[in-house]
């Protein structure tokens, strides 16, 4: 069995890590066609996977396009090289296009709603599209729901074991409380046209937050001088220690967010529309988080003071994840299935 798969975001790498270290036990060959985006690049040097890049992400629509061409061409070239079985991904353009020209499936795992361009040009070419229970969209015959949300397939008990000595290296001692805000750099397609915070409001709830605890920054772009003080050096295979740990999570990723909730931290959305996504909506109705609209900074901030005047919080969230956890299957345990069972049909 032989695997392509594709990487475009850091979310993507720890997705499909798991799969990646399972199936080579069974013999599985793998070959990650990658996009450089954010700290992808670390993740993926700090591991021992198979990986080429095929181009990088562009900060506009046009630029995107146009670097499309370069996907293409390579995601031919280096699919003609590696001879695979099956793509695997999410809803790219380049993937759909090159497995029909290989007349091979594509499987697409598929956690963005507001994607809808992105779906009408590969579902025709996939194989199925894979969603959680709690997707929002029909996306036709090919769509198969698993009771699960994406997050799981990295962050499952089965997977993740958080490090307690990672704090000592963003300087916390025992019993310290911290926050960590994450803020986005607004290049992704989905960003285009949404509203954004400014600096000064930055400053302004950073300044009321850390007369609770202490603030740690993790940025997709480059911070204004005056926020640099807080941005959080740290390896990026760390980040979800120091996200289990944490007293609160604020910020403008649906990602993080959704990740920080089912480490067991209480999570604040702040995005104009995040709240509309299926993962965000169903995490909020088990009171896991709450998601704001970049105009209600206010009301976030609010819930966010009062969340760190509870001092027993995260035990009350610990209980709600348990509950979460006995209703939501290990994602990775799926792939493999499903990965197993196109082996067994293709040969």
């Amino acid at each position: 069995m032989r695997v392509i798969v594709g990487m475009q975001h850091p979310k993507h790498f720890w997705m499909f890590k798991n799969l990646i270290l399972a199936g080579r036990k069974k013999g599985w060959n793998f070959l990650v066609l990658a996009a450089k985006k954010d700290i992808l690049e670390e993740l993926l040097s700090s591991s021992d996977f198979n990986y080429c890049y095929i181009g990088e992400n562009q900060p506009t629509l046009i630029k995107k396009i146009i670097e499309y061409v370069k996907y293409l061409y390579k995601t031919y070239y280096y699919s003609r090289k590696f001879r695979p079985d099956v793509f695997i991904g999410q809803a790219f353009v380049h993937f759909a296009l090159i497995s029909k020209i290989h007349r091979l499936p594509f499987i697409i795992y598929e956690d963005t709603e507001d994607a809808s361009i992105l779906h009408n040009l590969t579902i025709p070419f996939c194989k199925n599209i894979i969603t959680p229970n709690y997707f929002t969209r029909n996306l036709g015959r090919k769509q198969i729901r698993i009771k699960s949300i994406f997050e799981f397939a990295y962050l499952h008990p089965n997977y993740f074991k958080p490090n307690s000595e990672t704090l000592n290296l963003i300087g916390i001692g025992n019993n310290e409380k911290f926050v960590i805000i994450r803020f986005i750099s607004w290049q992704a397609h989905h960003d285009f046209g949404q509203k954004r915070f400014t600096t000064k409001t930055k400053i302004e709830m950073i300044k009321k937050i850390e007369k609770y605890a202490k603030v740690f920054i993790s940025s997709e772009g480059i911070l204004p001088n005056k926020l640099k003080k807080y941005k959080i050096i740290l390896p990026p295979t760390k980040m979800h220690d120091v996200l289990y740990y944490a007293a609160l999570y604020i910020g403008e990723s649906p990602t993080m967010t959704a990740e920080s909730a089912i480490l067991g931290t209480p999570s604040i959305c702040l995005s104009s529309w995040a709240k509309e996504l299926g993962n965000i909506k169903y995490l909020g109705k088990t009171d896991l988080i709450k998601a704001f609209k970049t105009d209600q900074q206010e009301l976030a901030l609010a819930k966010a003071l009062e969340w760190l005047k509870n001092k027993k919080i995260k035990e009350k969230w610990q209980t709600r994840l348990n509950i979460i956890l006995k209703n939501n299957i290990d994602v990775t345990s799926d792939m493999v299935d499903r990965l197993s069972s196109i082996s067994r049909n293709y040969y």
